[in-house]
């Protein structure tokens, strides 16, 4: 493969030595600093970017050139620079991952031409990014088994299913104010969670710490996930380990409901491949796979037969 380095940043000489050479395929890293002599403002600003992305796309209708922009963003997640890049674009590509792990996945926002519903799951190594060949097992390669307070969740992401494991611990508080701590999860959302297991199930909280965690650094942003997290929580406060077959999934609601999800059949194939025979959801149509079964409930007390 012939790959051509250009260190500039005038976009006046980009698009000339573009349209000279004439390439398939042309980056560029990275959009906010992009200067052009046509237009006032500082590199960066509002005015450079929006003129700069203009004129690539101009220039990529014209030569046929498929251009691939690289903006950056904060710390905060969100795009450095005017929004209305996103909006500019054809395609909108988000490539995410933690600091400290080597997980890292490619998601679609915005597509023009096709659907969004594909993630690319890759893993940084010393060479570079490799695929995840079985993104759906990739979580539980350091499953900790036979431990209270652990639960594994079907979390659908894109067009994938990852079983996830979901670590909760809690312990008796030692000041007035119980502690509440989530990685991986969002708080307020724990905060509501724990509230129903109150008055639903009658479990006493008011004077435990809860502190939640989503192993390898994943970032749980479905409803799917609160029917493990309550598992876990269960489990760890009861000091009862779950089976290790055992999966769920579903939404919970103020009523202490569990409500039904986005493609259970696809997470049910999916737990059952891995070797998961028992899943917990919202009540469901038929059973599960050969040598698996479906437990359908309606309310998270009927949870409370996995503590007796």
């Amino acid at each position: 493969m012939d790959l051509e380095v250009l260190p500039e940043i005038n976009l006046e000489t980009i698009i000339a030595t573009i349209v000279e050479h004439a390439p398939d395929f042309a980056i560029i890293d990275s959009i906010q600093t992009i200067v052009s002599s046509e237009v006032s403002g500082v590199t960066g600003g509002v005015s450079q970017v929006s003129f700069t992305t203009n004129a690539l796309m101009r220039l990529a209708k014209q030569t046929k050139t498929a251009l691939l922009i690289i903006g950056h963003v904060t710390k905060e997640g969100m795009l450095a620079g005017p929004k209305t890049l996103e909006h500019m674009v054809d395609t909108v590509l988000y490539l995410e991952g933690e600091r400290f792990a080597t997980l890292r996945l490619l998601r679609c926002v915005k597509n023009r031409f096709g659907g969004t519903g594909e993630v690319g799951v890759f893993d940084m190594a010393e060479t570079g990014m490799t695929e995840v060949s079985n993104p759906a097992a990739l979580f539980l390669e350091h499953r900790t088994e036979k431990v209270p307070g652990t639960c594994i969740g079907a979390i659908l992401e894109g067009n994938k299913v990852l079983l996830l494991e979901v670590q909760a611990l809690t312990n008796p508080t030692n000041f007035g104010y119980p502690k509440r701590a989530a990685s991986g999860f969002d708080s307020n959302r724990l905060q509501l969670l724990l509230a129903i297991m109150e008055k639903r199930l009658g479990v006493k909280l008011a004077n435990q710490d809860v502190y939640i965690n989503v192993t390898g650094g994943f970032e749980l942003d479905e409803r799917a996930a609160d029917l493990p997290i309550v598992l876990a929580v269960l489990s760890s406060l009861h000091g009862q380990a779950l089976p290790s077959e055992l999966v769920a999934f579903g939404e919970v609601g103020l009523a202490g409901e569990v409500r039904g999800v986005a493609q259970v059949e696809k997470r049910l194939k999916e737990a059952q491949k891995l070797g998961f025979s028992q899943l917990i959801t919202a009540q469901v149509r038929g059973k599960g796979g050969k040598g698996s079964t479906v437990d359908g409930i309606r309310f998270i007390t009927e949870l409370s037969r996995l503590f007796a």
